[in-house]
């Protein structure tokens, strides 16, 4: 009998250890790559680069005087109050995306949830740091879920013409977006410094990735894409700041979109916009701000400061009710978002997931959120 017992607990074990193998088997890849050791021709671009110094790439403006280097007082109190307000209290309302051709000579933007757009513009289809994954982590059992499905499964958006990546945090860059887009479309990556290591890992041809500074632009499908500064950080692990981080300008014949990534307010975005705006559509992130990271994330009323400093005709929300990423309620940042623009009179639009915004033609607000929180 002792010896049954012994031979089960080594089969039980042996499972389990098979199972931990299994679930963990992708982490090495979604970890990427250092892109210093991806290559001598990358190295010596990101060794170049303004923004690089000291082995790691840096903002250049600069950063708030007190550093945060404990966990705030209360903070454990914090994360077991209130747990419920930080989640929708009934299902997000979805919308089934349009399957017409894009329009000819305006701007339209599709919002799948958090920061995945696609801005159709000029008639082309420019497809904004896509993540359908369950949970933005390395890890598929571990890390925040979503609180509502993407509103089109991957295999059926139509084909784009460029898919452009802010930064390398989980929340923005996907590895099993990445390889599904590789398999199922055409269209090149651009991607700040740095990340085109992680794709060239993960599959995706060289010819098929456009590395770019800020400043640095390049043009696809007829629009011209412009690598613009943000205020971040990156790292898909321990080891930060090793990839560049940014937002993007999208200019065609005649109309301008801005994406703003992830980013802190700061006062380059009155020179973005002397530069390239003004733009009939600013993407701007309204969540996962907190008073401990000031510097990294915008809150809602930043968001409209930046979007009028960047000559912005009507803003659209990312960023929020997808993922729970810090500790404010779930619908607190649009709520702060309608009030700061109702006061300051600036046009915005807040679709559900999948529902498509003509930027010329944007729909009143409806308040969609308010029975769900």
């Amino acid at each position: 009998m002792a010896g049954m017992r012994t031979a089960r607990r080594i089969l039980v074990g042996g499972a389990a250890l098979a199972a931990a193998g299994w679930a963990l088997r992708e982490v090495p890849a979604e970890l990427g790559v250092r892109p210093l050791t991806s290559g001598p021709d990358r190295a010596a671009r990101i060794r170049r680069s303004p923004q690089f110094r000291d082995g790691s790439f840096v903002n250049t403006m600069p950063e708030q005087t007190t550093l945060v280097t404990a966990p705030p007082v209360g903070l454990l109190g914090e994360l077991a109050r209130d747990r419920e307000q930080r989640h929708p209290a009934g299902l997000v309302p979805l919308r089934v995306p349009p399957a017409d051709p894009p329009p000819a000579d305006g701007v339209r933007a599709i919002w799948y949830g958090h920061a995945s757009t696609l801005v159709e513009i000029e008639g082309k289809r420019v497809l904004f740091d896509p993540v359908w994954s369950r949970r933005p982590s390395p890890s598929r059992f571990v890390g925040p879920k979503r609180h509502h499905p993407v509103p089109v499964e991957l295999g059926e958006l139509p084909q784009v013409d460029a898919i452009a990546i802010s930064h390398d945090h989980y929340d923005h860059l996907d590895m099993a977006t990445v390889r599904s887009l590789t398999r199922t479309q055409r269209a090149p990556f651009l991607v700040p410094l740095g990340i085109g290591a992680h794709l060239e890992r993960w599959g995706v041809p060289a010819y098929r990735i456009i590395e770019l500074d800020w400043d640095e632009e390049a043009q696809v499908a007829g629009l011209r894409f412009v690598a613009t500064a943000a205020r971040h950080f990156s790292g898909r692990s321990l080891t930060r700041n090793d990839t560049l981080w940014g937002s993007w300008v999208v200019a065609g014949q005649a109309r301008r979109v801005f994406y703003a990534g992830d980013s802190g307010y700061f006062e380059g975005y009155r020179g973005i916009g002397s530069a390239h705006g003004p733009f009939d559509l600013t993407l701007m992130p309204i969540g996962a701000y907190s008073p401990a990271w000031p510097d990294i994330h915008m809150n809602p009323e930043e968001a409209v400061n930046a979007h009028l400093d960047l000559g912005g005709k009507l803003l659209l929300p990312v960023h929020w009710a997808t993922f729970t990423l810090a500790l404010h309620p779930w619908a607190e940042p649009v709520e702060r978002l309608w009030r700061e623009a109702k006061a300051r009179d600036v046009k915005i639009a807040v679709p559900r997931p999948g529902e498509a915004v003509d930027a010329s033609a944007a729909p009143a607000v409806e308040g969609w959120w308010e029975m769900l929180h």
